[in-house]
């Protein structure tokens, strides 16, 4: 009799997993329309999401403090580089957290070539969705959409890939 019940359990343990694993594949590719926000950036500039109908949108959720930002930020230039004269957007959204001297500071030592804005109040992180992990991305689709959310760094071949496939559409 225990040994059916252990039995049962693991079977019931490993469904529970599985459907969980379905669920966090499932959250990366998305389809749902990305939050009306308004951003401010480091150079004082004010737009929102709706304003950037039109183009493919990285919205990139970083800090001064986390390694594997730092990491990846050559990458997300040399995407924007590549991107940004067919209708590419990248918004670096430094967290509630970092310090905003320090995140311009940073952008100024590296000449961030796109747009870098403050989460001062967390509400941007909420409205996408609770970001509470550091990278976080959303590629937002011409129609407004989010198309892809990353978790920590992209693959960049699959990221290059899908970003071509969005600007073509």
């Amino acid at each position: 009799m225990k040994a059916k019940l252990i039995i049962g359990l693991g079977a019931a343990l490993l469904a529970s997993i599985a459907i969980a694993a379905i669920a966090a594949v499932a959250s990366l590719t998305l389809t749902r329309p990305a939050p009306e926000v308004k951003f401010s950036t480091l150079a004082g500039d004010t737009f929102s999401t709706p304003e950037l109908r039109g183009k493919v949108v990285l919205v990139n959720f970083w800090a001064t403090y986390c390694a594997e930002c730092l990491k990846e930020m050559p990458k997300l230039v040399d995407a924007h580089r590549k991107f940004s004269p067919r209708g590419y957007e990248t918004i670096a959204v430094a967290v509630r957290r970092d310090d905003p001297d320090r995140v311009a500071r940073f952008a100024a030592k590296h000449a961030l070539p796109f747009k870098v804005a403050l989460d001062s109040s967390g509400e941007l992180g909420r409205e996408f969705g609770n970001v509470r992990i550091t990278p976080m991305s959303f590629l937002i689709g011409k129609n407004g959409k989010i198309v892809r959310r990353y978790v920590g760094e992209p693959d960049w071949t699959e990221f290059h890939q899908l970003v071509e496939r969005e600007l073509r559409s």
